[in-house]
């Protein structure tokens, strides 16, 4: 599960094996108990269990700042 980034307390990143057919661009955000699953392009919820609507609010403004840099580190990673 290599980590992309860390902002405010949230792990951001990928899992190694997204898939076969590997899915779409996306990452997974972790917090404590709470966890998300978001598309990146557009930023769009996938799905969450644990965060709030404000937590999730802040959690696509935070995506969207790094939308590039995940891209990036998908293409990367993923090849």
């Amino acid at each position: 599960m290599p980590t992309v980034f860390r902002d405010r307390g949230y792990r951001f990143f990928f899992y190694s094996n997204e898939g076969s057919p590997r899915e779409p661009v996306h990452i997974h955000v972790e917090k404590g108990s709470g966890v998300a699953k978001f598309w990146i392009d557009p930023v769009q919820l996938s799905d969450s269990d644990g965060f709030n609507r404000k937590e999730l609010k802040e959690l696509a403004d935070i995506i969207e700042a790094h939308q590039d840099w995940i891209e990036r580190a998908w293409h990367e990673h993923f090849g």
